[in-house]
């Protein structure tokens, strides 16, 4: 990443499936296929804030500078061309010579405080794909209030995982419009939006899936070309980060991670990225 901001305060640049979890990293072959990158709009990114966080925010969370600045999104989002009830696109990578890359939190099981916290601090944006029967465990989709309010403006997406999590390439037509117009419902009546992306539970997908998900209101399938472990990240490719990669990581706990709490393991994952020369950038000002 690039060098600290300390003091100072800093805008964002404006020029700025797949088998079960056994094979978590190999996609699926059918429907990828990667648009020509978007040039970047000249306009402020949607990303931007009154003032980034300063280095003593980072040195909080176990990270010795901050991130850089992400750089403006494009002018068109992936997805612009999509209409409703058409097939979605398909997603492990955005296309993109940007150093960035895009974290996503799946499930909704860990309500991790200290997270919430690290998110508020550093304005970190990211994706949060939920599941309703997990994410309304323990104190429930408040949580998710918080995490969504503490992104940069406009705030941190909370996108559909279905109802149950189930493996939706075991499930009719009609079953798996049920699991993904479901979730939709529930997610705008919480939080005012119906998401537009669509994550199948570990990865698995048929042309049922994308039907139903179009029919939904779907207009993008997102996949991975990362994980997050608890210290480090596999890759689907080489041994390392590459331009417009997506990241998945859950919220997952201690008895998880081996001991290891939600904040410390993204915390572990910014360092790798900052480590590999990238940044965060906000999914939605892209796809």
């Amino acid at each position: 990443m690039s060098s600290p901001v300390s003091g100072l305060r800093a805008a964002l640049a404006p020029a700025a499936a797949l088998l079960l979890a056994g094979a978590l990293l190999t996609g699926c072959s059918n429907g990828s296929s990667h648009p020509k990158p978007a040039t970047p709009s000249r306009s402020a990114s949607s990303t931007a804030s009154a003032a980034a966080p300063d280095a003593g925010a980072y040195r909080r969370w176990g990270l010795d500078r901050p991130l850089a600045p992400p750089p403006a999104p494009p002018a068109t989002r992936l997805t612009a061309t999509v209409r409703p009830g058409e097939t979605p696109q398909i997603v492990r990578r955005v296309r993109t010579t940007d150093k960035v890359v895009f974290l996503t939190f799946d499930d909704g099981a860990e309500k991790d405080p200290a997270f919430a916290r690290m998110a508020k601090d550093l304005k970190l944006p990211f994706t949060m794909f939920l599941t309703d029967n997990i994410a309304r465990s323990g104190s429930g989709y408040g949580y998710f209030e918080q995490l969504r309010a503490a992104g940069p403006a406009p705030g941190n997406a909370v996108e559909n995982h279905t109802l149950t999590h189930p493996n939706l390439r075991t499930l009719s037509a009609e079953a798996q419009r049920k699991e993904i117009c479901g979730q939709q419902d529930i997610l705008e009546k919480r939080f005012g939006t119906r998401p537009v992306l669509f994550r199948p539970p570990y990865g698995n997908y048929n042309d049922r899936t994308l039907a139903a998900a179009g029919d939904c209101g779907v207009r993008a399938v997102v996949l991975w070309e990362a994980t997050m472990q608890i210290n480090d990240m596999r890759y689907a490719e080489g041994g390392g980060l590459r331009p417009g990669d997506i990241v998945l990581a859950h919220f997952r706990g201690p008895s998880e991670l081996k001991g290891t709490t939600m904040a410390q393991m993204v915390t572990n994952m910014l360092r790798s990225i900052q480590r590999q020369g990238y940044t965060v950038a906000r999914l939605e000002d892209y796809v």
